[in-house]
């Protein structure tokens, strides 16, 4: 039985910027939708229609009926008695959906007295019990906790609890797991598919990454400038699809098993606003013809279920012929015959401890990190959140004398450098941060912050505007660009910008951290290509950090999985990808959703959640410091139990002979 029924339905902000052109999507009980496209295509726009929270002057027209009733039109005091009863949300960043002044019991149970009619007592007890169903620790105590004591995945779990709290008939989550690590996002995952068998809600899933569609999704349907391009099952879809857009965004995405290298969509969604075209995808496709610059394509049924908005479905008959696989990257020269631009032993950073824990212990952000970077080679850093890896990357960039340890930069020891040293050296080591908007400068021009570090390093003037003009050819910019403000580009454009800030003084060490993670999968796939061609021509060495472990197979040549300030296992990418040695980056890789619906009915053990979160850095565990998280200690004999809970494990070669290390005292020595 069909909850949620959307019919033409039309959202347009002001002055006159359309964002959801015509769009009709049915939901039924029990049946999770998945709605996916690049960032404009509508798909928060549709979200907010249906729940009647778009902005003040925004013009909506069409229906938009939940079990029957009509929502446009209501009256916000009417919507406001929908809205947490029968429909609920789950939005993108449950820190600024939670309220930080109350604790998040109280929130919850304030949800449940406002549309139950509970008293105080019952509700208080009834948020206790979802607090525990999602997971969460202690449930009575942490629900007097404040939001800004839980991890971003904590966070998004009593949002989900708030929004089953209620028993709702239909859920709309907007990107729930943008920016999670792999191990909370399966757990969030988990939750939601909990979630619609314990309510029989009906769910709209929201999000650019088509693996979690793949992974817990019924149906999928694929937005592009505010229309339908393609929906079906997501096995139709995923296995055959006929619209060139989702051709494309399936060629896009990096895999983990490396068996294609992802192919990016030429050019770029079209503004918002611009005059409409019969096709709005005709500038990016390949098989585009005269047919279709005639009319709107409509969707038309090329499968049970399966619609596509084409002028020519046949000539999608061969995904293959759209978008070609992209050519595998040239082989590189082994690492160990080029010589080191970085070396990392023993690094330890303490902080002091938490100024709301005046008494408590130091946080050890890093506390014994070895590595090394070759030049020409990068080395892929991952990890959940508060592992240390960025702390790693700060300690670097800092070019001072480390807590402990040493730090060696092209040959120098940053314990020895003196300030004119220093300054010489920052021209061979720079950065790429994960927020290009945050990092770039909103009140300068492209041009006067790509000219910046040139003016900085004494650079002559007469070769700055020049040297302007290079950078933006190198990274694929048009020179137009560079009388534009950060805030006028797009997300692409801006971190096209911030890499080619990063390489203005030719460096020869590059940090990139987190470069990929907010960005569309298409776009993603170009400065993936972009870095890798920078690398190869330049010479570049680079430190990959992410938490996405398909982006680091596709980039990284060797890979150090860290956790709790250490690293647990690092070596060749195809070595640790294709045989990990510790528990630990088995869990990571287990956790990757698969963009293909057909690994859910694999018994291989895939998405397996890593029980718990990561261990607070203030509070070291004894002996092996994965041991309360991990999945094979309870299955140990006692003599190696023995040794996890007493014996910190020393890293050693996994095979004598190769460069892949793992910390486990199970790894056969």
């Amino acid at each position: 039985m069909s909850v949620l029924v959307v019919r033409d339905l039309h959202v347009t902000y002001p002055p006159d910027l359309p964002a959801v052109r015509g769009l009709d999507l049915t939901v039924a009980g029990g049946e999770i939708v998945g709605v996916v496209g690049e960032s404009g295509s509508g798909k928060s726009a549709l979200a907010l229609a249906v729940l009647g929270l778009l902005p003040p002057g925004a013009r909506v027209r069409g229906s938009v009926r939940l079990r029957g009733a009509e929502l446009l039109g209501r009256s916000d005091a009417e919507l406001a008695r929908v809205r947490g009863r029968d429909l609920a949300m789950v939005f993108q960043n449950p820190l600024s959906a939670l309220t930080p002044a109350h604790p998040v019991g109280d929130q919850i149970a304030e949800t449940i007295r406002l549309h139950a009619g509970a008293t105080r007592r019952a509700a208080r007890t009834r948020a206790v019990e979802l607090l525990d169903l999602v997971g969460i620790p202690d449930a009575p105590r942490s629900a007097r906790a404040y939001p800004h004591e839980f991890s971003g995945g904590m966070r998004q779990r009593v949002m989900i609890a708030m929004a089953v709290a209620n028993d709702p008939v239909a859920i709309v989550a907007d990107e729930p797991t943008t920016a999670l690590d792999v191990t909370v996002q399966a757990q969030i995952l988990g939750l939601l598919r909990a979630a619609r068998d314990a309510t029989g809600a009906a769910i709209v899933l929201i999000t650019h990454d088509l693996g979690v569609v793949a992974e817990v999704a019924d149906r999928v349907v694929v937005l592009y400038a505010g229309r339908e391009a393609e929906s079906g099952p997501v096995r139709d879809v995923y296995r055959r699809p006929r619209m060139p857009y989702t051709i494309g965004l399936l060629g896009s995405l990096p895999r983990l098993d490396g068996a294609r290298r992802p192919a990016p969509i030429p050019g770029a969604p079209p503004p918002a606003g611009g005059p409409p075209a019969p096709c709005a995808f005709r500038p990016r496709c390949p098989v585009g013809g005269p047919a279709c610059d005639v009319a709107p394509p409509e969707p038309v049924l090329v499968g049970v279920g399966h619609r596509v908005a084409c002028a020519d479905p046949a000539a999608t008959l061969d995904p293959s012929r759209v978008f070609p696989p992209a050519p595998a990257a040239p082989p590189r020269p082994p690492g160990d015959r080029r010589p080191p631009v970085l070396r990392v032993t023993g690094l330890v950073r303490h902080f002091p401890p938490r100024r709301t824990r005046p008494r408590g212990r130091p946080v050890r952000a890093v506390d014994g990190v070895t590595l090394e970077v070759r030049a020409g080679e990068t080395l892929g850093l991952v990890g959940e959140s508060g592992c240390g890896k960025t702390t790693v990357l700060m300690e670097i960039l800092r070019l001072d004398r480390p807590q402990h340890g040493r730090i060696t930069v092209l040959g120098r020891d940053t314990a020895t450098l003196t300030a004119s040293h220093r300054r010489a050296l920052r021209r061979d080591l720079q950065v790429v941060f994960q927020d290009p908007l945050s990092s770039l400068d909103p009140r300068m021009r492209v041009r006067a912050i790509l000219a910046q570090p040139l003016r900085t390093h004494r650079v002559a003037r007469a070769a700055v505007p020049g040297r302007v003009a290079e950078l933006l050819d190198l990274v694929g910019l048009e020179p137009a660009l560079a009388d534009r403000y950060p805030g006028a580009l797009s997300s692409g454009q801006r971190q096209r910008v911030a890499i080619a800030r990063a390489l203005a003084l030719e460096p020869r060490l590059v940090l990139l951290d987190e470069p990929v993670a907010s960005l569309d999968v298409s776009v993603q796939a170009q400065i993936m290509d972009l870095l890798q061609d920078l690398q190869a021509r330049l010479g570049l060495a680079y430190v990959f950090v992410s938490h996405d472990l398909a982006v680091v197979r596709r980039m990284a040549d060797r890979v150090a999985v860290m956790y709790n300030g250490r690293i647990v296992e690092q070596g060749a990418v195809g070595a640790v990808y294709g045989s990990p040695a510790h528990p630990y980056t088995r869990a990571l890789l287990d956790a990757v959703p698969v963009p293909d619906p057909s690994a859910r009915d694999r018994a291989d053990g895939r998405q397996r959640t890593l029980r718990g979160d990561p261990p607070d850095p203030s509070a070291p565990v004894a002996g092996c410091r994965f041991r309360p998280r991990c999945p094979a200690f309870p299955a140990l004999d006692a003599a190696t139990r023995r040794r996890c809970e007493r014996e910190e494990p020393p890293a050693l070669p996994v095979v004598p002979g190769t460069d892949q290390d793992a910390a486990c005292h199970r790894v056969p020595r």
